[in-house]
């Protein structure tokens, strides 16, 4: 098949790399205002019988929907949109169109084997999960003003997979945050390092702790506390953290997002092409963004927030 790619950053230019190696794809062409790729040739990415789309996230909306007229099927990295009342108007617009957003982490082996176990019964009951997302380094001052905020830029991926993993939905959400390094995310209205609880519709609870200076290395565990069972997702050789008990600190920690689920990455591209639905569709996507919108809520208005009130 041809497949289109559209945005040669960083992440665009993993999926160049990764959709010229793969045996489905006899052609890519690719499109980018200012970069060029060895992986692919230049033109129009939407003549190909599938398109990726990694350009900035103000441009997704627009892509997503001009895909979809054309019947042309596509995958996104997330967001879908900005907000969720555009959010909504691209999935009125995507009826009937296969569209696919990237939250990588479902195609995580630690993950997958986490909720295959917990499915399997291997857990027991459900009682409690924990989650951690921590950036080494914060993104550029220019990014955060336009990056929604901690809660939907970050941990947005946390609610995606809380959501897979346990078949569970969020009903309310308290959360809060605070600023311990540079100004310009107290400027923008953001947060540098975040906590929350949230509350699942069968009552298992859910902590969720955050951090953009984790100067330990690039960290993203979750924890799933069942009956029989405790399972951990992120906890290898790799993982930034030192035990006082033995576990010494990794050699060579996770440096960022990329190294961190390279494998992941592949695997969802692959799962597209292959037509395989267990990528993060857009109402799953919106279902995420509706989490994340009341967890900026309840850190703003310091309350809990039902999920119930942000939605459209």
């Amino acid at each position: 098949m041809r497949v289109g790619l559209l945005g040669l950053g960083r992440i665009g230019a993993f999926h160049a790399a990764t959709l010229a190696a793969h045996p489905l794809v006899d052609e890519l062409i690719v499109a980018d205002p200012v970069r060029t790729s060895p992986h692919g040739r230049p033109g129009d990415p939407f003549e190909a019988d599938a398109v990726v789309i990694a350009t900035p996230t103000s441009t997704h909306a627009e892509l997503i929907v001009k895909a979809c007229e054309l019947g042309v099927p596509a995958f996104c990295e997330k967001p879908v949109a900005g907000t969720v009342a555009e959010t909504v108007k691209v999935l009125e617009s995507s009826r009937g169109n296969r569209v696919r957003i990237g939250f990588q982490r479902r195609f995580d082996p630690g993950y997958m084997a986490a909720a295959a176990a917990l499915r399997a019964g291997e857990l027991g009951e459900l009682h409690r999960v924990h989650l951690v997302t921590a950036d080494p380094a914060p993104p550029p001052a220019g990014y955060v003003p336009l990056s929604g905020g901690i809660f939907r830029d970050c941990h947005i991926h946390d609610f995606d997979i809380l959501r897979w993993v346990t078949g569970r939905e969020v009903v309310s959400v308290y959360a809060t945050g605070a600023n311990r390094g540079e100004d310009f995310f107290r400027e923008a209205g953001d947060v540098d390092t975040s906590a929350a609880l949230l509350t699942l519709d069968d009552g298992t609870f859910a902590t969720l702790q955050g951090s953009r200076y984790n100067g330990a290395g690039y960290d993203v565990r979750m924890e799933l506390a069942g009956t029989l069972r405790t399972q951990a997702v992120g906890l290898g050789p790799r993982t930034p953290l030192r035990s006082v008990e033995g576990l010494p600190a990794p050699d060579d920690p996770w440096p960022d997002f990329v190294a961190r689920f390279q494998k992941a990455y592949v695997n969802e591209i692959d799962a597209f092409l292959r037509g395989d639905d267990d990528l993060s569709s857009i109402e799953d996507a919106l279902e995420a963004l509706y989490v994340a919108e009341a967890a900026d809520l309840s850190r703003r208005e310091g309350r809990p927030v039902e999920v119930a009130e942000v939605r459209l």
